[in-house]
């Protein structure tokens, strides 16, 4: 089997997970990357969608855990995207890194970020 892998970068939400009462409320900038391993060699010969996985469809996914939930930890989020992706998609191995640009905590400049890997169980 191909060790193919497909990204997607920096999809971004504005959502209202936190530990915080401010930031349930307010809101705040998630970044999601997904990276999904694959066996590309299918779709690379006949050039056809129904071969790969849907990338808008992953997007959609990513999009509803994300949105559609609230979670005190981005550690529960990423897990929860993780399995949902895994559940739908024929992958190897799922990567979530979610990043939390302005995480309130003093002194911190470029925020928060979490990286999980899941396999399908």
């Amino acid at each position: 089997m191909a060790s193919d892998i497909i990204r997607l970068k920096n999809m971004t939400f504005h959502a209202y997970h936190g530990v915080w009462d401010e930031e349930k409320e307010i809101g705040q900038r998630f970044e999601v990357d997904i990276e999904l391993r694959v066996d590309n060699s299918s779709a690379a010969l006949t050039d056809k969608l129904k071969d790969t996985i849907d990338l808008y469809q992953v997007f959609d996914t990513v999009e509803g855990v994300v949105m559609n939930n609230k979670f005190n930890l981005v550690e529960t989020m990423a897990e929860n995207i993780a399995t949902n992706i895994l559940g739908k998609y024929k992958s190897s191995e799922v990567l979530v890194r979610i990043r939390k640009p302005h995480a309130p905590i003093r002194g911190l400049q470029d925020g928060i970020e979490v990286e999980i890997v899941r396999k399908p169980t």
